[in-house]
């Protein structure tokens, strides 16, 4: 939310003049909008959380006990489904096809990411393009969609929309690639499901992707799966000798970098505002990679 409210700013130049006939200025009204979308993308990013600890039978979301821990599975998929329902009237209310047709298009990414990480075939689960894809699904499209419609309903040109969806695209990117190193280097308390999750469920990330690729025999224990502890063990030993955690890293940095291009690509302004709002989205890419939790 916090980005969207900053890429708002940064994107709010060159407005109308206020409604005439004492109505409410554009600029104040804009804001709204771009405050109710960024509001709409956070009930849709905590309901995919809460299906995801379903699905995943997380006992705890970043060292706190999960709903569906406390209150049960039904409950926790009826209150993201509530969310969800919540967030689809206030898009409607937008009243911006554009828009409501970006963050459909997300949604149904959500599901497709979720759906990919479900039924993945072992070939599917050593490929470094399909992990990426499925990344991009789950974490970085809606938020990309979201700094996309924040500039749509901004009228800006769709240069700059193009470039706010690429701000967004390569810093969910990088958040994940990050997210996925400390699901290996981080403690429970500071993760969201604990350390080791995504490998004790069977998920291969880009840090066991990148070792396989100093040692081809990863994949025979990879074809095995990790029900068995003894592959997980197998798995971090061959991990802790290669540079899979560095290499994960450098991605990272390289998406954050292509993050903080595509805001100084936007239009030059003596705005300090917006001034303000640019250097605080280049901040957080920067933020992001250099994470401990």
């Amino acid at each position: 939310m916090q980005v969207l409210l900053l890429m708002a700013t940064a994107l709010n130049v060159h407005l109308p003049e206020p409604i005439p006939n004492g109505g409410a200025p554009m600029a104040a009204e804009l804001r709204a909008r771009q405050q109710l979308l960024a509001q709409i993308t956070e009930m849709i990013h905590v309901a995919s959380l809460l299906h995801d600890d379903v699905l995943d039978d997380a006992d705890t979301r970043r060292g706190i006990d999960s709903l569906n821990f406390v209150m049960g599975n039904k409950v926790s998929v009826l209150a993201g489904d509530f969310l969800l329902s919540r967030a689809c009237v206030a898009l409607a209310s937008l009243g911006n096809p554009e828009v409501v047709s970006l963050v459909a298009k997300a949604l149904e990414h959500l599901v497709t990411g979720e759906t990919m990480q479900m039924t993945t075939t072992t070939e599917q689960r050593c490929s470094m393009e399909y992990y990426m894809q499925k990344t991009y699904y789950k974490t970085a499209s809606l938020i990309s969609s979201s700094c996309k419609a924040v500039a749509l309903l901004a009228g800006q040109t769709g240069e700059v929309a193009t470039l706010a969806f690429e701000y967004g695209r390569n810093l969910g990117m990088a958040f994940q690639l990050i997210d996925d190193v400390l699901d290996f280097t981080g403690t429970s308390a500071s993760l969201g499901k604990g350390s080791l999750s995504d490998i004790r469920h069977g998920i291969v990330t880009a840090p066991i992707l990148f070792a396989m690729e100093e040692f081809p025999q990863l994949r025979a224990i990879i074809d095995q799966g990790f029900k068995d502890p003894k592959n997980v063990n197998l798995a971090l030993e061959y991990l802790g000798k290669s540079h899979g955690i560095q290499r994960t890293r450098e991605l990272a940095a390289q998406h954050a970098s292509l993050a903080a291009e595509a805001i100084d690509s936007l239009p030059e302004t003596i705005d300090e505002d917006v001034q303000r709002s640019k250097r605080a989205l280049i901040d957080i890419t920067q933020r992001v990679i250099t994470r401990n939790k």
